[in-house]
């Protein structure tokens, strides 16, 4: 047991840490921890009491006051950017506070993806192995048939999953193939699962059908920036992805929608797609944050890896700049540690994907998501609607 309570010391010692520290102290309400009272608070041979102290006057040494964004009113690139540079503690103390005023921060929303149809896509994206354009071993495929789509559902239900997402690799659906899309929908939807798509560009009236269906959530990413977009894609522009995005908004599907680091984009570039998004109106109710897995045969097969603080800042910022979205810490876990994870559950992301597969990339298999949230004392976020 000594080794299992230096590994709990050392997870407690972590969340001390990122929870307000001040003078090696920690205040939660009105009472303030020492190290030891954490140690209690984990059942690990509690020894010291929980002590209420008096605040210490600040001294010309303090920290000084955290950056703030304004309660309304747009988000501008400069408010934003004064948040990301804050110190680290600072940062993710904003962001866990945020966090906590909207949600239960030791639930996580389990959600399972699907590719319905794989491959030969006519969209040029960089990152992308179901590109036509790349030289990939990936071979298309066709579009599944529904039931096998309910099936798969129904096997991610019984997993612990309470959303289900599908994705095509199209720019586009087709008008005939919107029967069998329709079908997928409320077969899920009969389920009692919340129902998310992603098929590339929609019309709107694309998208009043998919309302009509039921679906909870259509997913259209923007990436990155403007600025930095047609470095990634040339087949569509960024205003394109706005269109689809503003076209769902107006059927009354909810917004998903998020971006990619790692793509050679600056940190400019990152902040400034979390401005965008937080200038919706509304903003997404959901913002998947993506670090890149280079594939073979892509433009960005060797692509430079994100610096772990960095992502875990834009994670904190996502939280920050949209209070009530669901931040999804989607593609890149399966290089990520698990400090680096529970890092950016601190930060504010609440929403993974489990089991092995995204679309066509690895993700970390359910026995590990389970041992870790399990090791943070988080548990499954319960569907919309229950108790």
């Amino acid at each position: 047991m000594p080794a299992a309570n230096s590994y709990i010391a050392m997870i407690i010692d972590l969340y001390c840490v990122l929870s307000m520290i001040l003078q090696e102290r920690i205040i939660f309400k009105s009472v303030i921890l020492t190290r030891d009272s954490c140690f209690r608070l984990g059942r690990v041979q509690p020894s010291w009491e929980v002590r209420e102290e008096k605040m210490p006057t600040p001294s010309n040494n303090a920290t000084p006051a955290l950056a703030t964004l304004p309660k309304l009113g747009a988000r501008t690139l400069g408010d934003a950017q004064v948040l990301y540079e804050a110190p680290f503690n600072d940062l993710l103390f904003q962001a866990q506070t945020v966090h906590r005023a909207n949600f239960d921060p030791n639930r996580i929303q389990l959600s399972k993806l699907l590719s319905i149809k794989t491959g030969g896509c006519p969209e040029d994206c960089a990152y992308c192995s179901q590109s036509a354009h790349h030289q990939t071993d990936l071979k298309a495929s066709k579009l599944m048939e529904v039931e096998r789509v309910v099936a798969e559902a129904r096997k991610a239900q019984a997993g612990g999953a309470t959303r289900y997402c599908m994705g095509a690799a199209w720019r586009g659906p087709k008008q005939r193939d919107m029967d069998m899309i329709i079908a997928m929908v409320r077969g899920v939807k009969a389920l009692g699962l919340e129902t998310c798509m992603t098929l590339g560009m929609l019309s709107l009236s694309q998208a009043k059908s998919l309302a009509e269906a039921g679906l909870d959530y259509y997913n259209h990413n923007i990436d990155t920036s403007e600025r930095f977009y047609q470095e990634i894609v040339t087949t569509r522009s960024f205003a394109d992805r706005l269109e689809t995005l503003d076209h769902v908004r107006q059927a009354g599907i909810r917004v998903c929608s998020g971006g990619i680091l790692g793509m050679g984009e600056t940190v400019t570039d990152r902040i400034d797609m979390l401005v965008t998004l937080a200038n919706l109106a509304p903003p997404p109710e959901s913002v998947p944050i993506n670090m890149l897995i280079p594939m073979p045969g892509t433009k960005l097969a060797n692509a430079t890896s994100v610096d772990p603080f960095e992502f875990i800042r834009i994670v904190a910022l996502a939280r920050i700049l949209m209070p009530r979205a669901h931040v999804r810490l989607t593609a890149g876990r399966t290089a990520m540690s698990d400090e680096m994870q529970a890092l950016c559950f601190f930060a504010g992301a609440n929403s993974i994907f489990v089991g092995d597969t995204l679309l066509t990339a690895a993700n970390p298999g359910d026995g590990r998501d389970s041992s870790l949230l399990r090791r943070l004392g988080m548990t499954a976020m319960l569907p919309e609607g229950t108790s």
